[in-house]
């Protein structure tokens, strides 16, 4: 009996071994971003049902994240964890009190898993680390039957950049809330903390305000190609900021001003200077600005409501910068979104407003930030508002102009680097592409990765950036399908530029990074873009 116990007792401990020995090393379990430090261990720890979760440290969002961990496996395994302070197999254990410091260290043992932070947010990155080294599997919802094998190692890790961030352009195309979560779940596991939501642009406006109701009711009628449009209430909407935040994600809502104002001026005709033409007859704009500006700007004018609009041309609306309704207007639209924007900044565009005479956009400029500063926040705009006295701490988002990116740093302001050759995820990625935009580039996946931030721009270094922000416009995206498509593998490329130092980034070795990610999309059922450049095989 005593011979057939040892037998079994073998046996077990060969099944084991073979088990810790079979699977991949730690350093090539398809990690992106890429972490700044991996050192590959010895046999792995196998996750069964008999492990426990303990929180250790006095944050109360330890609680919030061991459930987040609970509920990404909980489909494949079948089990939830048990939660606790006593003890447990997998310790999450915040050090300090630093909400600014996201770094973490991950170590896995064949008897236990630690993730250190010195705050909440680096222990939920930790996790994230943690399960993109697990099989593949664990982010299907087929029932996995053995034990969850996880390399044993040491990472040390932390951010590049603070701000990493991405954009969903809700204005052109409208996209639900389960479509926007949907968002905030990938970018959550890519380690981005920022989503930059458009929220108003010529061809619709997408949240409720209270004291300006006709800016949903009719301005959110419609979309690119006459749909039927949509918008977020204030209660939605804070309910995506709630889901973002246990995400360690900050929501950043953009009111773009004093151009891609059609949907406004359609909803309240007393804010419409008259010289729109939303017929998207552009070429019949044959007077200067300043002569436009004789004739129709001013009090005494006969203003009517634009017309709604459909297309996908810019530039041709502006709000009227001499009449104080407008000014009254924004307020009352930064006060509301404000209060229930917990997160520091607000967007106030001010792109490609071409109708606007130079003297009249940079008095509204400096006359809006100071209004979102009265209301607590920080404003971001677009690169153009530096071309204005920027105030101490507002951001310029390059996109377009070094020029202008170089205009912000000389002020002593930071810049968001969203520059359209590299981050625009609505560029095709070659002439063959189903839906996208070209204007600015084509961007297959190489391109979107093989760039530094601190270096793009000659004169604009480091220590001048906020971070990196991956927008998606979306004239030719109409639902889910087409956002994945365009998105997705590009706003990985993207969030390890933001994360990883660009001293340690290879392209080779993201090419085989990134097909193991490519599984995890598959097994989720995102349709991703399968770029040729890369052996998804």
């Amino acid at each position: 009996m005593k011979h057939i116990f040892t037998l079994l007792s073998f046996g077990l401990f060969m099944v084991l071994f073979s088990c810790s020995q079979d699977g991949p090393k730690l350093s090539e379990t398809g990690l992106i971003p890429l972490p700044n430090q991996v050192a590959d261990g010895s046999g792995s720890f196998l996750l069964t049902s008999e492990a426990k979760i303990q929180l250790q440290g006095e944050d109360p969002k330890l609680a919030g994240i061991a459930e987040y961990f609970n509920t990404s496996l909980s489909a494949a395994s079948g089990y939830r964890l048990p939660v606790g302070t006593d003890e447990g197999t997998i310790k999450l254990q915040v050090e300090g009190d630093n909400s600014q410091d996201e770094s973490y260290e991950l170590v896995i043992s064949e008897s236990e898993i630690t993730i250190k932070g010195k705050s909440a947010a680096g222990v939920f990155y930790g996790v994230q680390t943690l399960l993109q080294a697990m099989p593949v599997e664990v982010f299907g919802t087929a029932l996995i039957q053995e034990a969850i094998q996880i390399p044993a190692g040491k990472i040390v890790d932390s951010p590049s950049y603070a701000y990493r961030g991405s954009m969903l352009d809700v204005a052109r195309h409208f996209l639900p809330m389960e479509d926007v979560k949907h968002y905030l779940d990938q970018m959550a596991h890519l380690k981005l903390n920022y989503l930059h939501l458009h929220l108003s642009d010529d061809q619709g406006w997408r949240i409720e305000i209270k004291s300006w109701p006709n800016l949903t009711a009719l301005g959110g009628s419609t979309q690119v190609g006459g749909g039927p449009g949509g918008y977020f209430t204030q209660a939605q909407y804070q309910e995506l900021v709630q889901y973002a935040a246990d995400r360690f994600i900050t929501i950043v809502p953009e009111i773009d001003m004093p151009g891609h104002t059609n949907a406004a001026l359609a909803s309240y005709g007393d804010l419409n200077p008259g010289i729109n033409l939303p017929d998207g007859n552009f070429e019949t704009i044959t007077k200067s600005i300043e002569k436009a500006e004789d004739e129709f700007k001013g009090s005494n004018i006969t203003r009517q409501a634009a017309e709604l609009y459909t297309g996908t041309e810019v530039g041709f609306s502006t709000l009227d910068t001499d009449l104080e309704l407008t000014y009254q207007f924004i307020d009352d639209i930064v006060r509301e979104i404000a209060a229930i924007t917990p997160g520091p900044y607000f967007h106030i565009g001010g792109d490609e407003s071409h109708v606007t005479a130079k003297d009249d956009y940079v008095y509204f400029i400096e006359r809006v930030q100071k209004i979102v500063q009265d209301h607590g926040k920080t404003s971001i705009g677009w690169d153009e508002v530096a071309t204005s006295q920027l105030l101490p701490g507002n951001v310029a988002q390059f996109w377009a102009l070094e020029e202008n990116a170089k205009l912000a740093v000389g002020q002593g302001n930071k810049v968001l680097m969203s520059p359209a050759k590299k981050a625009y995820l609505d560029m095709q990625y070659d002439s063959t592409s189903r839906i996208g935009l070209h204007w600015a580039a084509y961007v297959e996946l190489d391109s979107a990765y093989l760039w530094d931030p601190a270096t793009y721009v000659n004169g604009i270094s480091k220590s001048d950036i906020l971070g990196v922000e991956a927008p998606l416009w979306t004239e030719t995206v109409e639902n889910r399908v087409d956002m994945e498509y365009l998105v997705f593998p590009r706003i990985a490329a993207l969030a390890e530029v933001a994360w990883s130092p660009g001293s340690s980034r290879n392209w080779n070795d993201f090419q085989d990074r990134i097909k193991v990610m490519g599984q995890r999309w598959d097994i989720q059922g995102i349709g991703f873009y399968k770029s040729p450049l890369v052996n998804w095989e």
